[in-house]
C-alpha cells in the first residue's frame, strides 16, 4: 500500500525544518485529489500497486503526502483548474528502480514530472506542468560517486545537494571548491541542468558538465562524451566527443532523466580577494555594468559579478512594515535614510579574485584604479586572504562575510527575504516569483530595464526588488517579487507586474533564462525563427524517443504528440 506519510528529505535538521516550513506552512486551501489526464481511477489504482511492488510502500506517496509536490508559492491556489497538483509521487533509489517506474508509466501512459530536489522555488518548485502527473522525486538517489582532487571534478547523482558535496570535500580534506548558488539545499544536478549559476570561477554550472548518464523514456541508458567509453581515463576530463555532442539535449529538457553527472570544481587557490563595490544612485547602474562587462570579457574578474539592489538589503534586515509603514512604494527620501542606516548603496556588487597571490594583488590594483576613474561615486572595499605556509587557501579560513558562497560554502542565508511583505503582527504566507530576462551587458540597456521595472512595480504598489549577475557578454536580471500569498491584493498585483515585465521583455527580445511552469509555453514562443523551427525540431526528437509522451510533458514548452493531438496543451496564464 502506498504511503501518505511525508518522508524526511534532509538529515540536517536546519534544512529539514526549513523545507517543512516552506511546504507545510504554505497551503491556504486543501489539496484535491487529481488523476493523470486520460487515466481512469481503476487504471491509476493498478499503476500505484505496480509502483509499490517495485519501490515498497515508503517509495510511493499519495494523499496528504502530495503537499510536498506543489508550488508552495502558487498564485492560483484558489482556482482548481489552474492549480498544478501531482496525483502521486514515486521515489526511486537506483537506475533499476527508475527503469521499472518508466515501464509502468509507459504501460498505462501516465505522464511523469521529474525533478532532483524540487527547490527551484520562485519558478514552480516541484509542481508539474500538467496537473495529475506522477512526480518522480530523485532525492533518494544521493550518492557522491567520486570527487577527484587532482583534476578537480565530482561525479554525483541527482539527490546530492550542494551542501552534501561541500561537506564531503571538507570531511575528506580535498583541496577543491564546489561552486554553490545562494541556497545550499538544492541539487547539484538539478541546478546545473536548469542552467543555474554559482559564484566561484566554475560558476556557470552547465558549462562545466563533464559527462552525463541519462535514462531514456524506454528505460535505455546512455552516457555522453568520454563518459560513454567504458574504460576511459578521461571520462570527466574533457568535453570532446566523437560525433555530435548531445549533452545539451538534456538541459531544461524532457528528453531523458539524468541519473549521474560529472561536473568540474575549482582547485583551492593560493589566494583569494573578497571585493565589494557600492554606488548610491539608481542611475549609477549604467556605468557599473559597462565597466564590469569589460572586466568580465577580459577575464580580469573571473566569476559571476553579483549585484543586489537596496531593497534586498532592506528585506534581509526586516519586514517592509518596519522599513516603511506609509502608503504606496517606499519613497526616495526614506530609501536614502535606509541606505545610511544599513551602510549600503542603491547598488551593491560583490565578486572574488582567485589564484597566486601576486596575480590576485595585480588584478586587484588594476580594478581599484579603473573603478576610481570610471565610477567616481563608488565605494570599493577588498580583503585578501592567502593559504598558510604556501598551502592552498581553505574556504573555512575565510570569514563568512567575505567568503561564503564566493569560496564554495553553502547556506540558507537568503530565505528570510521572502518574508518581506508579511504582516507585522504575524500571519500571512510568504511567497515569491521571479522574472529573469537575459539582457546584453550594456549599461544603457540595463538602466532602461531598471527604470521600466521600477515603474511597473510602483504602478502596482510594489517596490523595485531585483538583483543581477554579469557574465562575459550578457547578464541575468532577476526581478524578484515577494508577496503575501494569503493576501488577494498582493496576488493580483504580482500577476499584473509579471504581465507587464513579460510584455516589455518580449518587445525587446529578452527571453527568460528560466521561468515558472505556468509560463513555459509563453517563453517558448519567443523562439519564433522560421515558424518556430527550434520547437518543431525538438518535438520531432521528443516523438521519436518518447512516443507515449510520458516524460515531463510541456517542460520548456515541449509537448509530445499525444498532448498536441488531444489538444490538452495549455498556453500559459499570461
Amino acid at each position: 500500500m502506498a504511503s501518505t506519510k511525508l518522508p524526511i528529505r534532509y538529515e540536517d535538521p536546519e534544512y529539514q525544518d526549513a523545507h517543512r516550513a516552506v511546504f507545510q506552512g504554505s497551503l491556504t486551501r486543501p489539496l484535491k485529489q487529481v488523476l493523470p489526464p486520460g487515466i481512469s481511477q481503476a487504471d491509476f489504482n493498478l499503476a500505484i500497486e505496480e509502483f509499490v511492488r517495485v519501490l515498497g510502500s515508503n517509495g510511493v506517496l499519495i494523499g496528504d503526502a502530495i503537499s510536498d509536490y506543489v508550488d508552495p508559492y502558487e498564485l492560483h491556489e484558489d482556482n482548481d483548474s489552474e492549480r498544478k497538483v501531482a496525483s502521486a509521487a514515486v521515489l526511486p533509489r537506483s537506475v533499476e528502480e527508475l527503469q521499472s517506474i518508466l515501464k509502468v508509466a509507459n504501460k498505462y501512459t501516465i505522464p511523469l514530472w521529474t525533478f532532483s530536489r524540487g527547490k527551484n522555488l520562485g519558478y514552480g518548485g516541484p509542481a508539474p506542468r500538467v496537473s495529475g502527473s506522477v512526480a518522480v522525486d530523485l532525492h533518494r538517489m544521493n550518492r557522491i560517486i567520486e570527487v577527484n582532487e587532482k583534476f578537480s571534478y565530482a561525479v554525483v547523482e541527482p539527490g546530492v545537494t550542494f551542501t552534501d558535496l561541500y561537506n564531503y570535500c571538507v570531511e575528506n580534506k580535498l583541496s577543491v571548491w564546489p561552486s554553490v548558488p545562494s541556497l545550499g539545499w538544492g541539487s547539484v544536478v538539478g541546478n546545473t541542468l536548469d542552467r543555474g549559476t554559482g559564484f566561484t570561477p566554475t560558476a556557470t554550472h552547465h558549462q562545466n558538465i563533464s559527462g552525463l548518464e541519462v535514462v531514456l523514456a524506454d528505460g535505455d541508458v546512455v552516457r555522453t562524451g568520454q563518459f560513454g567509453i567504458s574504460n576511459s581515463k578521461a571520462a570527466h576530463l574533457s568535453k570532446f566527443s566523437f560525433g555530435p555532442s548531445i549533452e545539451g539535449l538534456f538541459l531544461q529538457s524532457n528528453l531523458g532523466i539524468v541519473t549521474k553527472m560529472g561536473i568540474w570544481l575549482y582547485p583551492q587557490p593560493p589566494a583569494y580577494a573578497s571585493c565589494t563595490i557600492d554606488l548610491p544612485n539608481l542611475e549609477d547602474v549604467e556605468h557599473l555594468v559597462d565597466l564590469f562587462n569589460e572586466l568580465r570579457q577580459m577575464g580580469v574578474v573571473p566569476n559571476t559579478f553579483y549585484v543586489s539592489s537596496l531593497t534586498e538589503w532592506i528585506a534581509m534586515a526586516g519586514t517592509r512594515k518596519q522599513a516603511w509603514s506609509g502608503p504606496g512604494p517606499i519613497p526616495l527620501w526614506r530609501l536614502r535614510e535606509l541606505q545610511k542606516e544599513l551602510d549600503v548603496g542603491f547598488w551593491n556588487g560583490k565578486f572574488g579574485l582567485y589564484g597566486p597571490l601576486e596575480v590576485v594583488e595585480g588584478h586587484l590594483e588594476a580594478i581599484k584604479r579603473l573603478a576610481a576613474e570610471r565610477l567616481p561615486t563608488a565605494r570599493f572595499r577588498s580583503q585578501v586572504y592567502s593559504g598558510k605556509d604556501g598551502q592552498p587557501l581553505k574556504a573555512e579560513d575565510v570569514p563568512t562575510e567575505d567568503g561564503g558562497f564566493f569560496v564554495g560554502v553553502p547556506s540558507l542565508w537568503s530565505l528570510p527575504m521572502i518574508k518581506f511583505r508579511l504582516p507585522e503582527n504575524g500571519g500571512g504566507v510568504a511567497g515569491h516569483i521571479d522574472y529573469s530576462p537575459i539582457i546584453p551587458s550594456s549599461g544603457k540597456a540595463v538602466l532602461e530595464w531598471v527604470k521600466l521595472s521600477q515603474k511597473i512595480c510602483e504602478d502596482n504598489g510594489f517596490d523595485l526588488f531585483c538583483d543581477f549577475f554579469i557574465h562575459e557578454r550578457h547578464l541575468i536580471f532577476v526581478n524578484f517579487m515577494t508577496f503575501d500569498k494569503a493576501n488577494p491584493s498582493d496576488r493580483l498585483a504580482i500577476k499584473e507586474i509579471f504581465r507587464g515585465l513579460f510584455k516589455e521583455g518580449k518587445s525587446r527580445g529578452y527571453s527568460a533564462y528560466r521561468t515558472h511552469v505556468n509560463f513555459m509555453d509563453a517563453v517558448a514562443d519567443f523562439y519564433d525563427f522560421n515558424n518556430h523551427a527550434y520547437r518543431r525540431f525538438v518535438e520531432q526528437l521528443k516523438d521519436s524517443i518518447d512516443p507515449n509522451s510520458i516524460l515531463s510533458p510541456g517542460k520548456q514548452g515541449i509537448w509530445g504528440r499525444r498532448f498536441r493531438q488531444t489538444n490538452t496543451k495549455l498556453r500559459g496564464l499570461l
